[in-house]
């Protein structure tokens, strides 16, 4: 078996700062190989690459039936990216579920509270012993310009 590749090396000159860079090389890395495996596996899917070590490429995709069918094709595609210089010593995929982000668009333009509710939370807030959560309640209450 072949010695594994290490891509990334730490510094130990600054503890704190070299894990920082650390990481950031990795998924920098990651994102590079996520660029070069996308086209070439099953679609329509967006595959990230979640790690490469030790000869074993763990991909994630959003989609099941996609992400069974890189299962039971995985000797096909490990045939496919082992022609790559990123993937020479690929053995094996792993592929993992991975849960859809759904992205929270802001309201433009937030419909002010009632009258009534602006009373409710302001009663509210004499009734609450913690004085950051009653000052929250107050800032809520108050109308926005």
């Amino acid at each position: 078996m072949t010695q594994p590749l290490h891509v990334f090396k730490t510094e130990k000159k600054h503890p704190k700062t070299g894990q920082v860079q650390l990481l950031t090389a990795q998924v920098s890395y990651w994102q590079k190989l996520t660029k070069i495996v996308q086209p070439l596996l099953p679609q329509p899917e967006r595959w990230q690459v979640a790690c490469y070590q030790h000869g074993i490429l763990t991909l994630t995709g959003e989609n099941q039936a996609m992400i069974s069918q890189l299962g039971y094709l995985q000797q096909h595609y490990v045939a496919q990216l082992l022609h790559l210089d990123d993937f020479k010593d690929l053995q094996k995929i792993h592929v993992r579920l991975r849960s859809k982000t759904k992205t929270i668009q802001p309201q433009k333009n937030p419909q002010p509270l009632s009258t009534e509710t602006q009373e409710m939370l302001q009663s509210a807030a004499q009734f609450v012993k913690d004085p950051k959560l009653s000052q929250a309640l107050i800032n809520l209450a108050r109308p926005k310009k």
